[in-house]
């Protein structure tokens, strides 16, 4: 995948239903291609997601934040494929990407 001028940021998670913060590691992360046709048209931005993990460490639930609606699809479908470590409970996080044409 094209990982041109992608940048990733994670917030920390925090357990569902849990009392106490847990960080869930990830173990399998692909980044999203950038369209082809926003990076011509020179359309970048911020998406930023929700991602419910499920206590096995599969991606449940992606819930867009915000963000342009083609780029929260490319950020989206790359999400659904990542793996965590397994934990006790399903966790919540946020995921920003950066999608910048320029690089």
């Amino acid at each position: 995948m094209a990982t041109f001028g992608l940048w990733l940021i994670f917030s920390l998670s925090s357990p569902a239903h849990a009392q106490t913060k847990t960080l869930r590691k990830l173990s399998y992360k692909e980044n999203p291609g950038y369209p082809l046709t926003l990076r011509e048209a020179h359309i970048g931005g911020v998406v930023r997601l929700e991602i419910l993990i499920s206590a096995k460490g599969t991606v449940d639930t992606v819930t867009p934040l915000g963000g342009n609606p083609v780029l929260v699809e490319a950020a989206s479908a790359a999400v659904r494929k990542w793996k965590y470590v397994p934990a006790d409970t399903e966790t919540k996080t946020q995921v920003e990407f950066t999608f910048d044409p320029k690089r």
